[in-house]
């Protein structure tokens, strides 16, 4: 008979509970806190115990393999003795780590990197631009976390970068005395619980938030590991933690931390279950065929900015002239509205190309903000369906949610936080409101020798079109690659076509074709080399020019429309001129692009309707910029609304499981 460890219980079991976001003078004096914590002072303070790393590096140099693995054997010794880093050990522990690394991975951490891995290890946020080797910076944080013995994920935004990262830094840790593994989206539960037992798990965002609320299904209510003691105890025979995979929550280091902190983080992850609905299904039907019978502007309106559609006073009573032809259930006042409303929706917000494609017949989410296909999400509340019916395809059964958490407020639950973007500083104050984590600036290897061209506006998208394809066959023509962000799947194909149309080769990287996403990056700086790529795609892949590519000016970065963050414009440029590399970068905008549709007043738009395709001049460029600030602050709305639901979500959970105890 076999009985539980308590203290593995214990660490397995407690969540704790996120403390209450300030408001009005304490607010104001925790976002004081929060500047001191982004300070020069921080900074110096920094570079002083970089100072002291690299004051250990002869000595660690003329050690043998057997001495170096003994003094970090007696690093990790202490460090699991006190169950935390050892604030007077840190220095030479990471000197002997970075000797480790040097001599496992061949890769001898820079000056910078050791200043990012003490940023992580205090619980900051570095800030470190593209291609300054946050992989390895995480590595050196995540051996000092893994020494703890309590248990460190490293967070990056795919499978791919997860399972990379783990085999190729495993020789490291290996070498430090610590485990590590993998976790990916095919993998089984066994496998799972294994991979998650090691000192390190490289994993993303979305499965270790999908097997925490898996594990707290398999709990049930009885979480707290001093209960489920005594009923174990009390029976042994019964299954206990077997069930479960994860070995608890302590260290998060996320990877691309703005991306994964901030843009998807006001989105739930659900655990869900088909439910079988067939009057909702024949309900989409007759919504969609009705929704052909209001006009816009008439019938309803439709606010871009928001999202939303608001059906008007005479839209209302054509929709009650309609109701006979929906399903009885559906034909009260209430539910034909919502239904049509939500069929309205699917129609003109929900657009084939930008917010999702169709793959096999069926309906395949995009991520706006990194333009990845996110298998196996469904949209809620019958609006799934509603796309699926708009576009002719086979309806499926809805889903009835069993568990659900924002991301925003499950990295809450983990006791240390930190990280590294090379685009932190634009989300300085989000970030530091709602997970206490102040930003550190960590400057460049080499000094940053990028061209950034004026920017071009034009009135219409096709001529931005135009005139972005004329560019790329330019540069082509002078050897150099070519990089093309895009914010859309449509908008990817729109300008292959154009490529097509002039001869030109290029590869396509969107979410429809992302299956050989790093390749593809990796070999965006070739000679000549022309890529088109969505938002983000392919973040944390490095991309290496040759000596020929150099001398002909390296990597050229064309942005074909401004994002609603200005972080993610400065990210996408960020992958030219890298490593002090030569490169370039430049941005073409029109009037009809969506954050102008969004974010600029009609007024605004109609005075600047005149440009024909020039450098864009300053009330143009003002205006792009209030655009942006104005979309940053609805996005921080959004946050602070999530963060609401979340407060409201946690006391409507502790006050009925506090009424089942009684």
């Amino acid at each position: 008979m076999s009985f539980p460890v308590p203290s593995v219980e214990y660490h397995a079991l407690t969540v704790k509970r996120p403390k209450a976001l300030p408001k009005g003078l304490d607010a104001l004096a925790h976002t004081c806190v929060g500047g001191a914590g982004r300070r020069g002072k921080v900074l110096t303070a920094l570079w002083e115990q970089v100072r002291l790393v690299e004051g250990h590096a002869d000595e660690l140099m003329n050690l043998s393999d057997r001495h170096l693995r003994e003094r970090l054997e007696g690093y990790r010794d202490e460090f699991r003795r006190h169950r935390a880093a050892v604030p007077e050990l840190v220095a030479p522990a990471l000197a002997a780590v970075r000797e480790a690394a040097a001599r496992t991975v061949g890769l001898r951490a820079y000056p910078v990197q050791i200043l990012g891995a003490l940023a992580m290890q205090e619980g900051r946020l570095a800030e470190m631009a593209t291609g300054e080797g946050k992989t390895l910076t995480a590595a050196l944080a995540a051996v000092l976390a893994g020494w703890t013995h309590l248990p460190c994920h490293i967070l990056t935004v795919n499978d791919y970068l997860a399972q990379r990262d783990a085999e190729n830094y495993r020789p490291l840790y290996q070498f430090c005395g610590l485990k590590v593994d993998f976790v990916t989206g095919l993998m089984e539960a066994d496998q799972r619980r294994r991979a998650y037992g090691a000192h390190i798990c490289y994993t993303t965002s979305k499965e270790v938030l999908a097997d925490f609320l898996r594990d707290r299904l398999q709990l049930q209510r009885v979480a707290d590991p001093q209960r489920r003691l005594i009923r174990q105890l009390a029976r042994p025979n019964r299954s206990g933690r077997d069930s479960l995979v994860l070995r608890g929550l302590h260290t998060a280091i996320v990877d691309e931390a703005d991306s994964i902190l901030i843009d998807e983080a006001v989105t739930p992850l659900i655990i869900a279950q088909p439910r079988a609905n067939p009057m909702l299904v024949e309900a989409c039907v007759a919504a969609r065929d009705l929704v052909n019978q209001l006009e816009p502007g008439t019938h309803y309106t439709v606010d871009h900015r928001y999202r939303e559609v608001k059906l008007t006073e005479e839209g209302k009573e054509r929709i009650s002239e309609l109701v006979e032809e929906l399903p009885p259930i559906w034909r009260g006042v209430g539910r034909s509205q919502a239904l049509l409303q939500q069929a309205i929706t699917a129609r003109e917000l929900f657009l084939k190309g930008r917010q999702y494609v169709v793959q096999e017949d069926k309906i395949m989410i995009v991520d706006e903000f990194t333009g990845r296909i996110m298998p196996n999400r469904s949209w809620s509340e019958g609006l799934h369906q509603a796309i699926e019916c708009k576009e002719g395809l086979e309806i499926t059964e809805p889903n009835e949610t069993v568990a659900r958490m924002s991301f925003q407020r499950f990295f809450r639950l983990f006791p240390k936080i930190c990280g590294m973007t090379g685009t932190a500083w634009e989300a300085r104050f989000p970030l530091w409101r709602i997970y206490g984590l102040p930003v550190v600036r960590v400057p460049t290897n080499k000094p940053c020798v990028r061209e950034v061209l004026p920017e071009r506006i034009f009135a219409t998208r096709e001529a931005k079109w135009e005139a972005v394809a004329a560019e790329v066959a330019r540069v082509h023509a002078q050897g150099r690659p070519v990089l093309v962000g895009t914010r859309s799947v449509e908008a990817s194909e729109q300008l292959a076509v154009r490529l097509d149309a002039k001869g030109l080769a290029y590869n396509l990287l969107n979410a429809v074709r992302h299956a050989e996403e790093a390749r593809i990056i990796a070999e965006a700086g070739l000679e000549a080399k022309i890529t088109i790529a969505t938002n983000m795609a392919g973040r944390g892949t490095d991309i290496k020019l040759s000596r020929e590519v150099a001398d002909a000016g390296g990597l050229h970065v064309i942005m074909t429309e401004r994002h609603e963050a200005r972080r993610i414009d400065r990210q996408l440029f960020g992958r030219a001129a890298r490593q002090g590399d030569p490169g370039s970068a430049q941005s073409f905008v029109s009037l009809e692009d969506e954050l102008f549709k969004r974010f600029v007043p009609e007024a605004v738009r109609k005075s600047l309707a005149g440009v024909s395709g020039g450098v864009a001049r300053k009330p143009f460029l003002a205006a792009l910029d209030a655009a942006q600030r104005a979309a940053e602050r609805h996005a921080f709305r959004g946050l602070k609304s999530v963060l609401g639901t979340d407060t409201w979500l946690e006391e409507s959970l502790s006050f009925a499981e506090d009424a089942g105890r009684s």
